[in-house]
């Protein structure tokens, strides 16, 4: 295993009065937020303080998009065209861009939320509208996307353009044996010994273990977080101990020198 490896959790997702998450208690754990833009979550004062506090916190800020339904939180699909879903990308990238500017910040990565993520999988042109929504908006293109990456629409489609592909592993979700995460409709509180467990067995074997006993060969970069867990900053937490123990760092993961780079409109 490296000597360092990136934590991510989606942030920023609150909206007026209602609450999402413990964010404030999990950035100085994590070290990549992906912030929440206006559509599934994160009004615009949400959106403000959560760049300020992962500025303080010397956290990499990513764009968290979702289709335009707080209601549903984005979790519900939509039919939308390949040209919606540019518009839709750009639009809250641009948005969240904003409130990086004045701090000196520069937007990370991208990460789509919900049923938009779902939509991304298998749906080859939507993917190749948004493939090109992260190109068009971000100084260095790059995706995030769950482990393994190769077998959905969007990361090929970010491929095809030279934008690489950050992928990611759960310790607080399960994995079936065609290593598919299994989402929860209700978060439940998460035994931690269980995550230091899997945690451990990732740093060992590179792999991770199915419900049903199967080791699952992953290559990812980064460690995702649910924020909205009940004992989401205990599980950061631990994470971190056990990364600490094994001699390894948390930091945001870094493109390599001679990666894409470009000025990015929006």
């Amino acid at each position: 295993m490296a000597g360092t490896i990136d934590i991510n959790c989606d942030c920023g997702e609150s909206f007026g009065n209602w609450s999402m998450g413990a964010d404030e208690a999990l950035m100085p754990l994590i070290t990549t937020a992906n912030v929440a833009c206006g559509f599934h979550g994160g009004d615009p004062l949400v959106m403000q303080r959560t760049v300020a506090d992962a500025h303080r916190n010397g956290v990499a800020v990513g764009a968290h998009p979702g289709l335009p339904d707080l209601v549903g939180f984005g979790r519900r699909r939509m039919d939308i065209s390949p040209a919606e879903a540019y518009a839709a990308v750009v639009y809250q990238v641009g948005a969240l861009k904003g409130f990086l500017a004045p701090l000196g910040m520069t937007l990370h990565h991208v990460k789509p939320h919900g049923a938009l993520y779902g939509m991304l999988n298998d749906q080859d042109d939507l993917a190749a509208a948004v493939a090109e929504a992260i190109r068009d908006t971000c100084p260095s293109p790059l995706l995030y996307w769950p482990a393994p990456v190769e077998r959905h629409a969007l990361p090929r489609a970010a491929a095809k353009l030279g934008i690489p592909v950050v992928g990611e592993v759960y310790f607080d979700l399960s994995y079936s044996d065609e290593a598919n995460l299994m989402v929860e409709r209700k978060k439940s509180v998460k035994d931690l010994d269980d995550v230091a467990s899997r945690l451990r067995r990732y740093l060992d074997k590179g792999e991770v273990v199915s419900v049903s006993g199967k080791a699952i060969p992953l290559d990812a970069q980064t460690i995702c977080i649910h924020g909205d867990g009940p004992n989401a900053v205990e599980i950061a937490q631990r994470v971190r101990a056990v990364l600490e123990e094994d001699g390894i760092a948390a930091a945001s993961w870094q493109p390599p020198a001679g990666s894409m780079q470009r000025s990015a409109t929006a």
